[in-house]
């Protein structure tokens, strides 16, 4: 009887290696946030150097949330973004890696891996790298889908983005290390913004961004959110600053923000030497 239920599980397991491994493949990146939703600090416990240290050592791809290539950032749907899952108790040290698509779906869930180290941050080292041998025994390897697959980014044609580096928002500058031995991480807070926000004026143009009142879909990418429409479309890319309810844009040759006033959604730029306000139908 147990020899069966061994034999069944090592069925069930392999079916599952296969069909996550097959998946995994299709992406070229992995997202790591420098901050995971677990933890208050930005890679408290060194948790951030250390899972993009093993993604990477296990040939992967791996960038941070704020340093993503023109590629990635033109389409999202390249990567996948990992994150921790922590169920810690008092004693002992557990927690899981998951990774989701663009469209926030699950791609795989890793085991559970736990650590009875006392200290922090040896301890989700341990349980960390346990966990991550998950994603190990896979043997990831590259392979874009082929033409004629169905692949989750054949209906979205990314926004047009403008090719002028002093037109793409500012990145925090990182410097890091990531082994073992030696982690180093540094990057460079984010100041708080002085927008004043206009009366909105809604005036017609030949931009194009919403018309007749058509819903646009908020999609959350790492610092942000992508707008859609039903297409699906990628229309705006909105990127978070340190005031809520207000975002810049990157549109057309200059750059906007778009920020809430009365309950109502406004997207507002300059056009022609003027400053134009549309409104948006924003769906988060």
């Amino acid at each position: 009887m147990i020899i069966k239920k061994l034999l069944v599980f090592l069925l069930l397991f392999s079916l599952v290696k296969g069909y996550s491994q097959q998946n995994l493949n299709a992406y070229k990146y992995v997202i790591v946030p420098k901050k995971f939703d677990a933890f208050k600090k930005e890679n408290q416990y060194k948790t951030s150097t250390l899972v993009k240290f093993l993604f990477t050592k296990n040939g992967f791809n791996a960038v941070y949330d704020d340093a993503l290539p023109e590629d990635l950032e033109n389409n999202r749907c390249l990567g996948v973004l990992v994150s921790v899952i922590d169920e810690s108790s008092m004693f002992t040290t557990k927690t899981a890696l998951e990774l989701k698509d663009c469209f926030s779906k699950k791609v795989l869930t890793t085991i559970m891996g736990s650590s009875k180290e006392k200290g922090y941050e040896s301890a989700y080292r341990e349980a960390l790298t346990e966990a991550f041998t998950t994603i190990k025994a896979l043997g990831y390897q590259y392979s874009p889908p082929e033409k004629g697959q169905v692949a989750i980014t054949e209906n979205i044609a990314p926004m047009e983005e403008n090719k002028h580096p002093k037109n793409k928002p500012d990145r925090a500058v990182v410097k890091q290390e990531a082994t073992p031995e030696k982690q180093l991480y540094k990057s460079v807070e984010p100041v708080a913004s002085e927008i004043k926000k206009s009366e909105p004026v809604v005036k017609e143009t030949s931009a194009g961004i919403q018309k007749d009142g058509n819903i646009l879909y908020a999609q959350e990418i790492p610092d942000g959110y992508q707008l859609v429409d039903s297409t699906p479309r990628i229309k705006l890319k909105l990127y978070r600053t340190s005031m809520p309810d207000v975002f810049t844009v990157k549109y057309e040759k200059d750059n906007g923000v778009v920020f809430k006033k009365d309950g109502k959604w406004y997207l507002e730029y300059y056009f022609g030497g003027q400053l134009v306000t549309e409104e948006l139908n924003i769906k988060f």
